[in-house]
């Protein structure tokens, strides 16, 4: 139906040609908000009405007729309404919506990918700070990152995935302090616990690790504990290696991967950020005042300038972020996409106007952004308090372990990433249709357990004869699957994974319908065989959908 589709947008946009120069780029099909009213919706004869200075009604008969004497759409299209002030509807013939079924099977788990770009995206998310274990605002996160880089993937998009490790500055030296207290046999309530320490219990396990002279490995870095409590360097350097590797645990359990991990503090060893920093001043666009240095941000949109480098002579936290875009633009990332709290919106203007001033020839709107609220979690009624630096949050691996790591992924990526979500374990440990993993997945299982019944080979059914496939749920079913290439494009460029579950939750609702209304392993040959491949097409694209949120499609359930 893609190929059809194709044809007939070509088509129309000759004949808008015809009638009006340059008018072409008006052929756009859109799905009419009633399904009775047909399988395409065309506006253009409303848009095309005034520059001719003809009634749109009018310019909508001549698009009839000259359409229907095309050869596409004498093929392909059954017939041509015309409604209210110049709508064109247009009902496809049967063949036309079967083709889907045949594209799909044909195309395989690469069903709605587009051609290689050659261009390359780097999606940045995660980037906790390695100062405790990561909780479920980290995991909406990761969901919502990795699902972005498989849906540019689709795209063609060469797609890198990175974790930008927070190494660096005050709360690494509180957390090295905090263990020290630990060490030194100090916990949270006593007297002279300091009031800023982290007081989650791995930070005892931590210091009790360090004292018994263990050996910590995370991804880039192995480090043995001395044993000595006034090591507090010892202490700092092993604590960021213990939870590096709590984290690394978290991502492996969410089954999240990275092609690099990106530390803060070799920004400062390797001199980027002086660099960066020389580059401001060299540019013209710094000044001093009450003894620190000054961005003059405003420049560039922003509502006040920034401070840079305070009277202290630290740097404040966008300044390092600035030096670290110019090593992604550098690196050869023309675009990059950040996924971070709504809690860093106010970094986005002062990190633009600090690559913007640098003049190294980053574009405007470098980087994009998108920012996710955090998340509640509720159970039996009642909130799961989080309190990251209280120690008493929810992990996202105790999410996992309550419930699963498919019923996480695709409810952290259900809504859009600025809404404030509540996560429901009861909810996701049910299994029944208000579930919404549960009833996807269960459309998947269902198709497969009729094909395991009919026991055929899959592949021969890319083609068979699909003319039986008329029914009304049937070519409902087809619409739908048709719908999915478009869905992954728009989510793409709208960073929008939740319309991946939306999408989803509509195939498998139409999947079902189809189920009640047609019995699939019927007597006749040709009928069960039109069928199977329906079904089978079905299947493979609620795979490839969940594939995208990073969702397991079970075969059984």
């Amino acid at each position: 139906m893609l190929s059809v589709k194709h044809d007939l947008l070509a088509a129309l946009a000759a004949e808008l040609e015809k009638l009006s120069p340059g008018a072409g780029a008006k052929a756009v099909f859109e799905s009419p908000k009633v399904a009775a009213h047909g399988d395409f919706a065309c506006t253009a004869a409303m848009q095309l009405a005034k520059p001719l200075k003809l009634n749109p009604r009018q310019v909508a008969d001549t698009l009839q007729a000259n359409l229907m004497a095309t050869p596409a759409w004498a093929q392909w299209v059954e017939a041509i309404e015309i409604a209210g002030p110049g709508f064109i509807n247009v009902r496809l013939k049967p063949a036309a919506k079967q083709e889907v079924v045949r594209e799909v099977l044909q195309a395989g788990e690469k069903f709605g990918w587009q051609a290689p770009r050659n261009e390359r995206v780097l999606v940045e998310f995660v980037s906790a700070n390695p100062t405790g274990p990561l909780h479920v605002g980290h995991g909406r996160q990761a969901a919502l990152g990795d699902a972005i880089c498989n849906l540019f993937q689709t795209q063609g998009w060469d797609v890198w995935r990175e974790f930008y490790y927070n190494d660096a500055g005050v709360q690494i030296q509180t957390l090295a302090n905090s263990t020290q207290c630990r060490a030194k046999g100090l916990k949270p309530g006593d007297a002279g616990w300091p009031e800023s320490a982290y007081n989650g219990d791995y930070i005892g396990d931590i210091a009790t690790d360090f004292l018994a002279g263990k050996t910590v490995k995370a991804d880039d870095r192995e480090f043995t504990g001395s044993g000595d409590a006034d090591d507090l360097d010892g202490i700092r350097q092993f604590a960021v290696a213990y939870l590096r590797h709590e984290q690394d645990l978290d991502l492996q359990a969410f089954q999240v991967k990275f092609d690099n991990y990106y530390l803060e503090s070799s920004l400062y060893t390797s001199g980027r950020v002086e660099a960066a920093v020389n580059k401001l001043i060299e540019a013209g666009k710094t000044y001093e005042q009450d003894g620190a240095l000054w961005l003059r941000s405003t420049d560039y949109g922003d509502d006040k300038d920034r401070v840079m480098r305070k009277t202290d002579g630290t740097y404040t936290y966008f300044v390092p972020d600035v030096a670290y875009h110019i090593t992604k633009f550098e690196r050869g990332f023309g675009k990059v996409v950040n996924i971070q709290g709504t809690d860093h919106h106010g970094t986005i203007a002062r990190v633009r106007a600090g690559l913007q001033a640098a003049g190294v020839g980053i574009p405007q709107g470098y980087p994009d952004y998108v920012l996710h609220t955090m998340v509640r979690v509720m159970r039996g009624g009642e909130e799961v308090k989080i309190s990251k630096r209280a120690g008493s949050y929810v992990t996202l691996r105790d999410l996992i372990e309550w419930t699963s790591k498919d019923a996480v992924r695709f409810f952290l990526l259900s809504r859009k990433p600025d809404t404030e979500y509540i996560f429901d374990i009861d909810l996701a440990l049910a299994q029944n249709n208000d579930n919404p993993v549960y009833y996807v997945q269960y459309a998947h299982a269902r198709i497969c357990s009729v094909l395991n019944a009919w026991g055929g080979d899959v592949a021969s059914l890319a083609s068979v004869d699909l003319s039986p496939l008329v029914g009304p749920q049937a070519q409902a079913l087809m619409l739908q699957l048709a719908k999915y290439p478009q869905m992954l494009t728009a989510a793409a460029t709208d960073f929008a994974p939740h319309d991946v579950t939306f999408y989803l939750r509509e195939l498998a609702s139409s999947y079902h319908s189809y189920y009640d209304a047609e019995r699939i392993l019927v007597d006749d040959e040709s009928v069960k065989l039109a069928r199977l491949a329906l079904v089978a097409a079905t299947a493979r694209v609620l795979h490839n959908g969940l594939a995208v949120l990073g969702v397991s499609a079970p075969q059984k359930m």
